[in-house]
């Protein structure tokens, strides 16, 4: 009754009911699409809500314990390594033990012949003969000892001559043989050095493509491509690189060092040899040809 009366106040107003109900159909309308739209937002943002939820952690080692080592150190890692990077390693290893002895020995050998070699260049020089120079320089072997032998006994072998000149060529030609095998003798060795800085670190890089390829082929057979699987692989190969230049740079610095040194030797070694010429010269220019017998005796 109400509902009827205020339809015909609405009637006698003026207003008729059919327009009232159209305007009120439309205004329905308008509001219809923000009464729908938060419904239809909730389900993608559910969505991410379940995707953001937290993910349980992975324990440690359930990525295949079999595969992924537990110890990454340097000794862990060359224990779990391949055959092939073992033999690299290992040869590696003994490369560099080596190249440590003979450092140590040649060390030694250079400090004993430098030290004779410039006792013996003081002692010609302050001798006034050959025979002066054999006094003072004793009993002891030395390349400077060798030399003044030499000359002593080239001017004995040659009495019969008459040459001087002859006697001084022949002499300087065995003089300059001695410093030549006192050369060899002092480089015998650093080709070891050499040979191991050339090589070592081609030979390193060979375990680590062996090693690479090996951890190619274990992702194709775990048919996977995490890190943490791979990875150990990866660094046991390099670390067959980090050994031959651990080899490698020792042997080439020691090699270079050595080399200076054979040369400063061999510069020494010719000092005495100009120091003993000058002497075998002076003493065949104090007498006739007839008395070199004397003199080399």
């Amino acid at each position: 009754m109400m509902g009827a009366a205020w339809f015909n106040r609405r009637s006698r107003n003026g207003h008729p009911a059919a327009e009232w109900s159209l305007s009120a159909l439309c205004r329905g309308l308008t509001l219809l699409p923000f009464l729908l739209v938060p419904p239809v937002l909730l389900v993608p943002l559910t969505a991410v809500a379940q995707d953001a939820s937290p993910v349980a952690p992975v324990r440690a080692g359930a990525v295949g314990s079999a595969v992924l080592p537990r110890d990454l150190s340097a000794w862990g890692m060359i224990t779990q390594a391949d055959w092939v990077v073992k033999a690299v390693i290992a040869g590696l290893a003994f490369a560099s033990v080596l190249t440590w002895t003979v450092a140590l020995a040649k060390s030694l050998e250079l400090f004993a012949a430098g030290r004779s070699t410039r006792t013996g260049l003081a002692a010609l020089h302050a001798a006034a003969s050959l025979e002066d120079a054999e006094r003072q320089l004793g009993p002891a072997q030395g390349p400077c000892a060798d030399l003044v032998h030499a000359a002593r006994q080239e001017i004995a072998v040659s009495a019969d001559t008459l040459s001087r000149e002859g006697v001084k060529e022949r002499a300087a030609w065995r003089l300059e043989r001695l410093v030549a095998a006192a050369g060899r003798t002092m480089g015998r060795g650093t080709g070891v050095l050499a040979t191991i800085g050339a090589t070592a670190p081609f030979v390193g890089l060979f375990g680590t493509v062996w090693g690479i390829m090996n951890s190619f082929i274990g992702i194709s057979r775990a048919q996977t491509t995490n890190l943490a699987v791979v990875a150990p692989g990866i660094a046991e190969a390099l670390l067959a690189t980090a050994v031959g230049l651990i080899a490698a740079i020792p042997a080439v610095v020691i090699y270079n060092v050595f080399a200076r040194a054979t040369a400063a030797h061999r510069a020494r070694l010719a000092d005495a040899v100009a120091e003993t010429m000058r002497l075998l010269s002076r003493d065949l220019d104090r007498g006739p040809p007839g008395r070199l017998r004397a003199v080399g005796e």
